[in-house]
């Protein structure tokens, strides 16, 4: 069996990519960073003996989406993994324009293109996995970083939307989004921002999710107080809701200008 993974240089697609080696799936992994990808591959052979294909493409663009999917389309690949994306903070009227556009393409289009290129031919096979990585941030808005919330919620609705046509067809295929709350990765130096509150290892949420996609869960959220924060976003007053977001990214720290991690 084939996993495909986006983003996974680093974080929680470098520990998806190690889960599923583990497992024995063959892998192809994409990212931007070649180099990153190198040292990925040399280390999953210290304890797997499955095949790893590496590709270099940006994601952000369009061609290189369409590009990614004609290489390994008549691969038969099993699950696809939509991970690669980055965050921006600061107050919207002050972050740059192009580098939110950017994050627009990645976050939303790539996911978009993947996800539907890939479920055409899923659905055909009555069988495949794809896994869109989201984020809690997909159940709320989100001043000072409103662009990335906005991308995340634009995953998260898309996601369900898909699974329920799924299940209406009768269809054997999963989508799922998964949707962590902090995480110990290069996702804050990228955002140039740090978290108020701790959060699980990359390891961690890697596993949990695997699980729990295999398990067929439609919206994966690893860690109790994750989830009771996306119960929480639905009930409480929007107002509340943005008056505490804004508290809570108040406490972010760091440098916007950071180049972005894919």
């Amino acid at each position: 069996m084939i996993a495909l993974i986006t983003g996974a240089s680093s974080g929680i697609g470098q520990e998806l990519a190690k889960n599923l080696a583990s497992r024995g799936f063959n892998l192809i992994l994409v990212a931007r960073r070649g180099d990153r990808l190198k040292e990925l591959k040399s280390r999953i052979a210290l304890f797997s003996d499955v095949k790893v294909k590496l590709i270099c493409k940006d994601l952000s663009k369009t061609e290189e989406c369409k590009a990614l999917y004609d290489e390994v389309k008549r691969l038969n690949v099993d699950i696809v993994i939509n991970n690669a994306g980055f965050g921006l903070f600061g107050k919207f009227h002050e972050t740059e324009l192009d580098r939110e556009l950017e994050m627009i393409d990645t976050n939303i289009k790539a996911v978009h293109i993947l996800t539907k290129l890939f479920l055409q031919d899923f659905r055909k096979r009555n069988y495949g996995f794809i896994l869109n990585v989201a984020s809690i941030a997909g159940f709320m808005a989100g001043p000072l970083m409103a662009t990335y919330y906005a991308s995340k919620n634009y995953v998260l609705q898309l996601t369900k939307a898909i699974g329920e046509e799924l299940r209406h067809d009768g269809k054997n295929v999963y989508v799922g989004a998964l949707c962590p709350g902090p995480v110990d990765t290069e996702f804050n130096k990228v955002a140039g921002a740090e978290f108020a509150i701790g959060g699980a290892t990359a390891a961690e949420v890697a596993e949990y999710a695997i699980e729990e996609m295999f398990k067929g869960k439609t919206v994966i959220i690893p860690k109790a107080e994750i989830k009771a924060l996306a119960v929480i976003s639905k009930a409480a007053p929007s107002k509340l809701m943005l008056k505490g977001t804004y508290f809570a990214q108040t406490a972010r720290r760091g440098d916007p200008s950071e180049d972005k991690n894919k």
